[in-house]
């Protein structure tokens, strides 16, 4: 069944796994204490010691929601300083066009809060693209890799799961949204080194992707 409706990750599905490692982790760490000492509201959820705990969640990679606040906020202020410019793959901006205007629904689920996600996706060299998206989905939505999440999001934008395509590049993930009825896609991106899966189809790029499900594509 072709897709009415697509849901993307970011991290090395859009974007390269690089690009938050290597720009946006440091950035938001370097920063870390003087956010911490500003007091800000944002630290109410954040137990003490506040700057080791953030720190300690940011060497773990924790899908901590109060850490994705913070990190979104601190990112927030390089966009707007042009300190930070995102990244995304060239193949998206043009598949994800072509999509909305074909009547696609767009929407995003990371792990990274939704405000980074709108940050990340309005600050592209390619332009701004969040008005292709109609909504995004952050750990308020639940664990990516618990089934329970995909369900939730599906029931939210209205549609069965049969006609929602899910795009990731990590098979847990993938799994979780096939357990719900989604149809899934895992992207093996060259440069993010992603190993391909055997339980799901397998696209290089977003072009591959269009191909493979009946969707738009120059």
């Amino acid at each position: 069944m072709k897709p009415a409706a697509i849901i993307t990750d970011i991290e090395g599905t859009t974007t390269p796994i690089a690009f938050v490692h290597r720009v946006l982790f440091p950035y938001a760490r370097e920063r870390m204490a003087g956010f911490v000492a500003s007091g800000h509201a944002a630290l109410a959820e954040v137990p003490e010691p506040q700057l080791a705990t953030l720190l300690g969640w940011m060497d773990r990679d924790e899908k901590v929601t109060a850490l994705k606040t913070i990190q979104g906020i601190l990112w927030d202020e390089g966009y707007r300083a042009g300190a930070l410019t995102a990244e995304v793959y060239a193949d998206v901006p043009p598949a994800l066009r072509r999509w909305a205007r074909a009547g696609l629904r767009l929407y995003v689920y990371s792990s990274g809060s939704v405000a980074a996600q709108k940050l990340l996706f309005g600050h592209t060299p390619q332009g701004d693209l969040t008005p292709l998206f109609q909504a995004y989905f952050d750990t308020r939505a639940g664990a990516k890799r618990e089934a329970a999440s995909y369900a939730s999001i599906a029931r939210g934008i209205g549609l069965p799961g049969g006609e929602i395509l899910f795009l990731s590049d990590v098979e847990a993930e993938l799994d979780a949204a096939a357990e719900a009825g989604l149809q899934t896609c895992q992207l093996v991106r060259t440069q993010d080194g992603t190993r391909p899966g055997t339980r799901h189809e397998i696209a290089a790029d977003f072009a591959e992707v269009a191909q493979k499900f009946g969707l738009p594509h120059g």
